[in-house]
């Protein structure tokens, strides 16, 4: 095969031979058109069947990628096909590449065609393929800045769901740009890559943070000692797996270098490359003796008993197959609160080590995630940035609340955030401006971390502070001329007074000297939030707490996110529901326009039935697809408790918000009883869904037949006894501990005694007990028994998970 060569015509037959012959397939396009989609689909397929590994990522800059060609797309099969839209929030985006893998061999084209039939055909095209024999540097960067792009935090995953929320934009968009609207044939296509005039991207990668300190071995200090001691005991009680939950500024990492002085060997996973350096240092100086290695984009250095990975180099197949499955006694993967996206799942399911260790400061599910379910139900240990001012080891807060004049109620919401066309046309106007300077001068300390919704923002506000006298910089994708490193020095030395910033540090960065955080965007993820609430919590010799200042206006979440500063979960006695109680040193200064607009917002606030539809309809937009009650749960912001308090069923609320079929529908109201029952039985232990999950697992067309306590024993005993958490949540009492070993006519009784007989006492006659057998008390059609069937399982799924989430805690 040529090791280069330029090609200007029929590229398609080139992408599809490597398609058809590849195990890795990794495409870039700067926009998708269903003409090039529909060309490539076929190849696509087949490739999925077999096993490859796929990505495909593309842009949504000026709205030229189809609806209907990424419609196309997730027709292919989720479990082996990615595919990602670049949200390029006005920022060009013009890349195009392919890139294949088969065993060594590897090439990589890049050039000028887009995913459309012209620029794969006929069109004016010049594109250079390159074997990776030519050049292994180059191939293996292009590979690491692809996954790099694919997974920044402004892509968003395509599935059914997601294209409609596009299309609403695309549509939109090209309703107010005629000019810019473009019809499309299979037969003709114009390209259009239009950019801004003289737009000047310079992207500034941090430099790696220099980390110093006394090299003398450390001691645990703040909440390390405590996490320590849990995370031996976990391992003693015969777990694999445990997460740490520990807020910003305690010493996620150093607290992982202590536990891995008990390893031999280690992997340490980031998404970030400086805190891979960071990670390196506080390991080696933790663990004298042992050397470090890096392996990222640019070193592929494993071969060391302490390895720190990048997770998008990492997450390659051919990069994960340099490591045995046992390579690693202990694995710990940083901010773990991703863990559960499909890069980190081929990692953690690929290796086999003696302990998986997750830390983060942000334990809420965030993307979908189910990290629970990940460390098999064991926190080992919580600390949030709340329980640490009132131990002391963070500095307190003085939070101002400030009114916020926007009317966003006027701002189309998206699924998860506001139009940022209309958001920043909003935002962009002086009197807006006036009025956060003001505060800011009223309420500021010395140095200030400002974030913001968009580039846009960050600028317009930087240079209306730097006009009236301030020094700030603006810090963002798009900054040239200055690093993050020369930056954070800058406020660091009083230099200048502020930083303006768009979603930059909130993860992986500290700055402890910033005593002033100032919130100028609506707060749409409360996980968020809180990340950029830590960045000023650290302690530092010349503050004495951080200030929070605060835009309140009348965006979601603007009710409840004072929450997050409560210490107490008790009856308010009179003070008004969204006044936290805060830690002693802290305080909560409100605006008077504030507290009317947060009293106003409670009085009106949609009814709990309609802000758990709102958050049906986001997770739905996520999963693409109806959700089932545990996916509810795991990622829905609003408390699953409330769709039994609101609707005595999962079921009821699906026919109350529409979204169940007429056949369905006549099922939920035929055993309606039941299904509330099974929702609402109580459970001190897991006993009586335990019992039910048995009867489930014989299938749609034996389920609900009758069972007695010995048939059940086996499966209940080994259920129970299979996880540590489930023993330890229900089978630790003095009596249960006796059925550790098993004993069939023990169980037998102890399930006959239980679950049995209370649950047939408390039913109201919809399950009965006689002794001997256990069976439900009513009739199930036969063409009802399958659709009853997953209703009941999907109950039955979430109390048991809801059930253990909840002892653990």
């Amino acid at each position: 095969m040529t090791d280069t060569k330029l090609i200007t015509q029929d590229l398609q037959n080139e992408i599809i031979y490597h398609i058809q012959h590849s195990s890795t397939i990794y495409l870039l396009s700067a926009f998708v058109m269903k003409s090039g989609v529909s060309m490539m689909l076929p190849a696509l397929q087949e490739a999925a069947h077999r096993g490859a590994d796929i990505k495909i990522l593309a842009g949504d800059y000026l709205f030229v990628s189809q609806p209907e060609a990424m419609e196309l797309l997730t027709e292919l099969p989720n479990d082996q096909v990615e595919v990602r839209l670049w949200q390029s929030n006005g920022r060009s985006f013009h890349p195009k590449a392919f890139l294949f893998k088969q065993e060594d061999e590897g090439s990589l084209i890049v050039g000028s065609s887009n995913l459309s039939r012209s620029a794969l055909t006929s069109g004016v095209e010049w594109n250079l393929f390159l074997n990776k024999s030519v050049s292994e540097e180059t191939y293996q960067d292009s590979l690491d800045q692809f996954i790099h792009l694919f997974y920044e935090f402004n892509t968003m995953e395509i599935n059914k769901e997601t294209v409609k929320q596009y299309k609403v934009r695309y549509d939109a968009f090209h309703v107010k740009h005629p000019d810019l609207a473009r019809k499309w044939t299979k037969s003709e296509e114009i390209e259009m890559t239009l950019g801004p005039e003289n737009e000047s991207i310079k992207l500034v990668k941090s430099e790696e943070e220099t980390y110093t300190t006394n090299r003398d071995k450390p001691e645990p200090r703040f909440a390390q000692p405590e996490a320590l001691d849990s995370l031996h005991n976990t391992v003693e009680e015969g777990y694999d797996k445990a997460m740490v939950v520990m807020a910003t500024g305690l010493g996620k990492t150093y607290l992982a270098a202590f536990f891995a002085e008990h390893f031999d060997s280690v992997l340490f996973i980031a998404h970030r490359e400086e805190i891979l350096h960071q990670a390196k240092a506080s390991f080696e100086h933790v663990n004298q003796g042992k050397s470090g290695g890096i392996f990222n984009g640019k070193v592929k250095d494993g071969d060391h008993p302490m390895v720190f990975a990048s997770i998008f180099t990492l997450s390659i197949r051919d990069h994960l197959s340099n490591f045995n499955p046992d390579s690693f006694d202990l694995i710990i993967i940083d901010e773990f609160h991703h863990a559960s996206s499909k890069s980190y799942q081929n990692v953690i399911q690929y290796f086999q080590p003696k302990f998986l260790m997750g830390i983060t400061a942000t334990p809420e599910r965030t993307d979908g995630q189910d990290v629970f379910a990940i460390c098999d139900g064991n926190v080992a240990y919580e600390m949030n940035f709340i329980q640490a001012i009132q131990r002391g080891w963070l500095a307190p807060f003085q939070y101002y609340g400030v009114y916020d004049e926007i009317d966003y109620a006027q701002i189309t919401w998206l699924g998860n955030k506001y139009d940022e066309e209309e958001l920043a046309e909003a935002q962009l106007q002086e009197s807006t401006a006036e009025n956060i300077l003001d505060n800011w001068k009223k309420h500021k300390q010395t140095r200030t971390l400002v974030f913001c919704s968009s580039i846009k923002q960050a600028t317009f506000l930087s240079e209306y502070f730097n006009e009236q006298g301030y020094q700030t910089i603006s810090l963002h994708s798009k900054t040239k001329d200055i690093s993050r490193k020369e930056a954070i020095q800058k406020l660091e030395t009083k230099q200048i007074d502020a930083i303006f910033t768009v979603d930059v540090f909130n993860e992986g960065v500290d700055i402890p000297a910033v005593d002033t955080i100032l919130f100028v965007r609506p707060t749409e993820s409360l996980v968020v939030f809180t990340q950029q609430i830590g960045r000023g919590l650290r302690k530092h010799l010349e503050k004495n707490h951080c200030t929070i200042i605060d835009l309140i206006g009348n965006y979601r979440n603007a009710d409840v996110k004072l929450r997050l500063f409560d210490t107490s979960d008790q009856e308010r006695k009179g003070k008004k529901e969204f006044e936290p109680i805060t830690p002693d040193g802290c305080t909560v200064h409100l605006d008077p326009k504030a507290i009317d607009l947060l009293e106003h917002l409670r009085k009106k606030r949609s009814p709990r039935k309609e802000r758990v539809k709102m958050d049906f309809e986001e997770v739905k937009n996520h999963l693409g697809r109806r959700p089932t009650y545990l996916e509810m749960h795991l990622n829905g912001t609003v408390n699953s408790k409330e769709i039994k308090n609101n609707f005595k069923s999962y079921a009821g609320f699906l026919a109350w918000a529409e979204e169940l079929s007429e056949e369905e529908k006549r099922v939920y109201l035929d055993y309606k009883n039941w299904l509330e029952e099974v929702e609402s039985t109580g459970m001190s232990k897991s006993y009586k869904m335990v019992v039910l999950k048995y009867m489930l697992e014989r299938g749609p067309r034996e389920w609900y037949k009758p069972v007695t306590p010995t048939e059940v024993a086996p499966y209940f005993h080994r259920f129970l006894m299979e996880k540590p958490y489930r023993k330890l949540a229900d089978f630790n009492d003095k009596d249960s501990r006796k059925l550790w070993e098993y004993d069939e006519n023990k169980v037998a009784r102890l399930i006959a005694r239980m679950p049995m007989t209370k649950w047939s006492g408390s039913s109201k006659e919809l399950v009965l007990f006689d002794g001997e057998t256990f069976s439900l008390a009513f009739n199930i059609a036969p063409e009802d028994t399958l659709m009853l069937y997953e209703m009941t399982n999907e109950i039955c799924e979430y109390r048991l998970h809801w059930h253990f989430e909840r002892k653990s805690k």
